[in-house]
């Protein structure tokens, strides 16, 4: 469990950032001096920034080769991948994706991971998608070489309830593969006997599935040293479903397990864990909070100085006999002695080198981070010389963007892998036997682009045959049109170019009979001219 504690530990550690709370965090571990620090909510803005170039404008489920099912002549296997992502779309929009995606994304970027858990609910006859803290997740691998791990533990504290009369507990949602023949019932018995063909396989016997167990524990009756793995059992309380059904090792059946963990990057070898995008630039956020805290200091001194008088009369308390205390403020007279002197404390110069420090530092944030300062949008427009200039300084935003979105890119084809078993599993209307189409999620460009050159270049490709329709529109999309679906967008320009065409025939067959028509009357009148 250490990499999982470790996961934690930065979850402790990064969500006070974002908080503007890693003052706070710093006093509790001994530094009575952080609580005074400033933090204007630079972390929060490297994290947000971050999240919306990843995620782009839009999201999109797309199906290999469902663009081609609206051809004359479609590809095979088009009309069924048409079909799947039709489906998939509808489910997205059911389970609302897109708010999901939010959800799970900012964990990723924030804490360096995310886990993702699927379920088949009978009620609504479809996968549901929950979103779990990074912290509550604790894989278990059997052997360090395998892809996913073959048991998963979902574990957080229960606080107590005094009103409800509950007290602390642990509760732990247990994902594990094993043999069907583990399961004592004669029903599970038999199917282990010849072996279990799951819809997604057809023809191949398997004897593992998954078992989900969801139980909770007292935290009094834990004993110190008990790890996550080895609980007591006998003194679990088992959840029970909504139909009465006890999750204790309950069948799922399914052969893989339904979490899906999401990287922010691309692991080290023999890791499977990611790094938040604050993970570099802690210490200079650190810098950054004390020195916007001395600038504050500076900026009070400069604005109501310290002032030293010499020879100065201070007036008298009548009640105590005790000089008052003066007050720097617009309108005060002070009477001075025949030596008498006034002398301020000028603080402009340190906090004008604070401000440039403040400057710097954000530089360096923006570097380190490769977000870059264009992408932060600190990067001053006049400072840019031509478009090409900008996209050279977007150009490590781009690269960040596109690890990123790499290391999610399996994970999201697993994601929607799995939502089709789901399906099939649950013997849903409309979802037969067979192999699971591959299925991804299509992101928006990350920077803005030069719409006017994409499409010049794509007329020009287009016009001399070397793109066809279909990749023409698609460089379209990618580069920010509003066209919702390609595979219609085609559709209404063959339409348009048919109907085109058989307006310009129809007016070249009516050019045609005036001319035939202006042929004919000449003809004549040269007949009567010659008879006359």
């Amino acid at each position: 469990m250490g990499a999982a504690a470790r996961v934690a530990a930065a979850g402790r550690v990064q969500g006070p950032y974002d908080n503007n709370q890693a003052g706070q965090l710093a006093a509790a571990g001994g530094d009575a001096s952080a609580l005074e620090r400033r933090e204007l909510g630079d972390a929060a803005n490297l994290v947000d920034t971050a999240l919306g170039y990843l995620l782009g404008s839009e999201q999109k489920v797309t199906v290999e080769g469902a663009e081609n099912a609206d051809e004359e002549t479609p590809t095979p296997g088009a009309a069924e991948a048409a079909a799947v992502q039709d489906r998939l779309r509808k489910w997205a929009d059911k389970e609302l994706l897109t708010f999901r995606v939010q959800q799970a994304e900012r964990a990723a970027v924030l804490l360096g991971d995310s886990v993702m858990v699927l379920a088949w609910n009978p009620e609504k006859q479809r996968p549901t998608l929950r979103v779990y803290d990074p912290g509550f997740f604790f894989p278990q691998w059997d052997d360090e070489d395998e892809d996913f791990p073959s048991r998963v533990h979902l574990a957080w504290e229960l606080p107590a309830d005094d009103d409800a009369g509950l007290k602390a507990r642990v509760r732990r949602v247990t994902y594990e593969l094993g043999s069907i023949s583990e399961d004592g019932e004669d029903g599970n018995e038999r199917a282990a006997a010849g072996g279990r063909q799951y819809p997604w396989e057809p023809g191949r016997s398997s004897n593992v599935t998954c078992y989900l167990t969801d139980a909770e524990w007292l935290l009094e009756d834990l004993k110190n040293g008990e790890t996550l793995e080895r609980l007591p059992m006998d003194k679990a309380s088992f959840r029970v479903r909504s139909d009465g059904t006890e999750l204790n090792r309950l069948d799922l059946m399914i052969d893989f397990v339904p979490v899906v963990h999401i990287a922010n990057t691309i692991p080290d070898g023999g890791e499977h864990w990611g790094r938040s995008v604050l993970a570099r630039v802690l210490q200079a956020l650190d810098e950054l909070a004390a020195t916007d805290s001395d600038s504050s200091a500076a900026s009070a001194t400069t604005g109501t100085p310290i002032i030293g008088l010499a020879g100065a009369r201070l007036p008298v308390d009548r009640a105590t006999g005790r000089p008052q205390e003066l007050e720097v403020k617009a309108g005060a007279v002070w009477q001075l002695g025949e030596t008498g002197r006034m002398d301020a404390l000028d603080t402009s110069p340190q906090l004008a080198e604070l401000r440039a420090r403040v400057d710097h530092l954000l530089e360096r944030i923006a570097a380190n981070s490769r977000l870059t300062a264009a992408g932060l949008g600190t990067l001053d427009a006049t400072e840019v010389p031509s478009g090409y200039a900008l996209q050279l300084a977007l150009g490590p935003l781009d690269a960040l963007i596109g690890m990123m979105r790499l290391a999610r890119e399996h994970k999201y084809r697993l994601l929607f892998k799995m939502v089709q078993r789901l399906y099939q599993a649950g013997r849903a209307e409309g979802r037969t036997a067979g192999e699971t189409l591959p299925a991804r999620l299509a992101w928006a460009p990350p920077t803005p682009t030069d719409r006017g050159a994409v499409l010049e270049e794509v007329v020009k490709a287009y016009g001399a045959g070397v793109l066809s329709l279909e990749t023409a529109v698609a460089m379209l999309m990618e580069a920010g049109y509003p066209i919702k679906d390609a595979s219609e967008e085609v559709e209404r320009i063959r339409a348009k170019a048919e109907q085109e065409a058989t307006l310009r025939m129809a007016e070249a067959a009516a050019r045609r009979g005036r001319d035939d028509e202006e042929k004919d009357q000449e003809s004549g009148e040269g007949e009567i001219n010659a008879a006359a």
